[in-house]
C-alpha cells in the first residue's frame, strides 16, 4: 500500500498521462464572460511547479519537501487508495462469481432394530465414503442498469477523491509558500528593527550629551528615550512573529516545530504576470470544482441505483462437478452432477421505503448541484479578486517605496534642523518614527503582493493537469497487487 500512496503523491509533481475532463459540466444558469473582467492576462499555461516562477531555490525546495513529507497529504493519499479499492470492488459486481470446492466425507451408520442371526448382541452397521468436486458460478443479470449505476457512483467518488488530493496538494503548496514569505518578512522586519534601535540609541545618546551640557531641555531626552524603548518593544514583537512563523513552516515541512531556520530568507521580486486562461477552462482545471462536479455525477448515478432497487433482480446460478465414493473416479464423466437455477426476486411492498430512497437520492443530487454552483461562483470571484489586486498592490508598493524615500529624507533634514536649533525634538521624533514605519509597511506590502500572487495561482487551480481517468486510478491500485 505504501508503494501505491507514493505513486499517488507523485501525481502532484508530473502531469497525468491522459486527461479525464468532467463528462458534462452542469449549467448553473449564470452567464460567464468569455474573458476575465478584472484584468488582461498573457497567453500560456501555468507550469506544474508554479512555485518556481518566484525564482527562489529555497522556496522551491521547501514546497517540494512539504509535498513529499507532509502528513496531511499522506492521509489524503490513503483516502484516495480507499476510494480506488471501492471502485475495484464495485466493478467486480458486474462480472460472474466463480467458486471451486472439494468435499470429502467418511461416515459409519448403525442400523438399529435389524437382528443378525447368530449375533443377537451385534449391531448392523456400514461405513461409506463420499468425494465431491464442484464448480459454482453465480451471476446477477443487470437488467435495469442498477449495477452499472452503482459502479458509476464509486468511479465518480474516486475521481472526486483524486480531485480532493490535488486540492490538498495545491493548498499545501500555497500554505508553504505563504509560510516561507511570512518567515522572510519577519526576518527583514527584525533586521529593520535592529537598525532602527541602533539609530534611535545613537540619537538618544547625542540628545543626552546635549542635555547634560545644558543645551537642550529634559523633555528632549525623554522623547528620545521614548523613541528608543518603543523601537526595542517593536523588535521583541518582530522576534515573536518570526518564531511563530518559523515553527509553522517546520510543521508544514513535516518536521518538529523547533523554530530553527538555518538559512536567510528573502522576499523575491515578481517579474511576470500569470497566464490566467479563460473562465470557461476553470471548471476542468481547479480541483475543488472538479471534485464538486464529480459529486454531482455521483449523486445522479445514485438516483439510478435507488430506482433500480425497486425493480426485480435476476440471479443465475450454475453448478457442475463430480460426486463419487472413490477418489480415482472424480474425473470419470459417469459420476458428473450439475444444476441450473434462475432466481427472480421482486419487492412487492415495504411501506414506501424504496420510494423514499429515490426521493432522498434526488434531493441529494439537487443539493450536490447547488453546492457545485456556489463553488463555481466563489471560484470565479476568487480569480477576479486576485487579478484586480495584482495591479492595486503593485501600485501600493510603488507608492510606499516613494514614501520611504521621502520619510528618510525628512528624518535627516529634521535632525539637521534640530542640531542647528531651528526645530524642536518633537519634529525629529515624528520624522524618525514615520521613516521606520514606512520601511516596515513597504516590507509588509511586498509580502502581501507575493501572497496575492500565490492566491492567484491557487484560484486558477495551480499548474496541476487534469485528473487521470478512473481506469488509470484503478490501475495505480492494481500495481501493488
Amino acid at each position: 500500500m505504501s508503494r501505491n500512496i507514493a505513486l499517488i503523491v507523485l501525481l502532484a509533481a508530473v502531469p497525468a498521462c491522459s486527461a479525464a475532463p468532467p463528462v458534462a459540466v452542469p449549467d448553473i444558469g449564470v452567464p460567464v464572460p468569455a474573458g476575465w473582467t478584472a484584468a488582461d492576462s498573457p497567453d500560456g499555461r501555468i507550469t506544474v511547479d508554479w512555485w518556481k516562477d518566484f525564482g527562489d531555490d529555497g522556496l522551491s525546495a521547501a514546497v517540494e519537501a512539504a509535498l513529499a513529507g507532509n502528513f496531511d497529504l499522506q492521509a489524503a493519499a490513503a483516502r484516495l487508495e480507499i476510494a480506488a479499492s471501492d471502485a475495484r470492488t464495485a466493478r467486480a459486481e458486474l462480472f460472474p462469481s466463480v467458486n471451486a470446492s472439494y468435499n470429502g466425507a467418511r461416515q459409519r451408520q448403525n442400523f438399529v432394530g435389524f437382528p443378525i442371526p447368530g449375533a443377537e448382541d451385534e449391531v448392523l452397521s456400514t461405513i461409506f465414503t463420499n468425494h465431491g468436486v464442484s464448480l459454482d458460478v453465480s451471476w446477477e443479470i443487470d437488467l435495469w442498469g442498477r449495477l452499472r449505476a452503482a459502479s458509476q457512483v464509486v468511479l465518480a467518488d474516486l475521481q472526486a477523491s483524486a480531485a480532493d488530493l490535488r486540492g490538498t496538494q495545491l493548498s499545501m503548496a500555497g500554505q508553504t509558500a505563504k509560510a516561507w514569505f511570512a518567515v522572510a518578512e519577519a526576518q527583514q522586519q527584525i533586521e529593520l528593527s535592529h537598525t532602527t534601535v541602533e539609530s534611535f540609541r545613537e540619537s538618544a545618546e547625542r540628545v543626552r550629551g546635549r542635555f547634560e551640557a545644558g543645551i537642550r531641555p529634559p523633555l528632549d531626552l525623554r522623547l528620545a528615550l521614548l523613541n528608543l524603548t518603543n523601537a526595542e518593544a517593536l523588535l521583541q514583537q518582530r522576534l515573536q512573529q518570526y518564531d511563530s512563523a518559523a515553527r509553522q513552516l517546520k510543521v508544514l515541512l513535516g518536521e518538529y516545530a523547533d523554530g530553527v531556520i538555518n538559512m536567510p530568507l528573502d522576499l523575491p521580486d515578481l517579474s511576470s504576470d500569470v497566464p490566467a486562461g479563460l473562465p470557461a477552462e476553470l471548471v476542468s482545471r481547479r480541483p475543488d470544482l472538479v471534485a464538486a462536479e464529480r459529486r454531482v455525477a455521483s449523486f445522479e448515478a445514485r438516483v439510478g441505483v435507488t430506482r433500480g432497487n425497486r425493480l426485480p433482480d435476476l440471479l443465475l446460478t450454475a453448478r457442475g462437478g463430480t460426486a463419487t465414493d472413490a477418489l480415482k473416479s472424480l474425473v470419470n464423466g459417469d459420476f458428473t452432477v450439475w444444476g441450473l437455477l434462475a432466481n427472480v426476486t421482486a419487492t412487492l411492498w415495504e411501506g414506501g421505503r424504496l420510494r423514499e430512497e429515490v426521493t432522498r437520492a434526488e434531493a441529494q443530487s439537487a443539493e450536490a448541484f447547488a453546492t457545485f454552483a456556489n463553488t463555481a461562483l466563489a471560484a470565479y470571484a476568487e480569480v477576479e479578486t486576485a487579478l484586480a489586486a495584482e495591479a492595486i498592490l503593485e501600485e501600493r508598493e510603488r507608492q510606499l517605496a516613494a514614501s520611504v524615500e521621502h520619510a528618510q529624507g525628512a528624518a535627516r533634514l529634521a535632525y539637521e534642523r534640530y542640531l542647528t536649533g531651528i526645530d524642536n525634538y518633537i519634529t525629529v521624533l515624528e520624522s524618525q518614527r514615520s521613516a521606520a514605519q514606512a520601511e516596515g509597511e513597504l516590507i509588509a506590502a511586498r509580502r502581501l503582493r507575493l501572497e496575492n500572487r500565490v492566491d492567484l495561482y491557487l484560484a486558477l487551480g495551480g499548474g496541476f493537469e487534469q485528473l487521470p481517468s478512473p481506469v488509470e486510478l484503478i490501475e495505480v491500485g492494481n500495481a501493488g497487487e
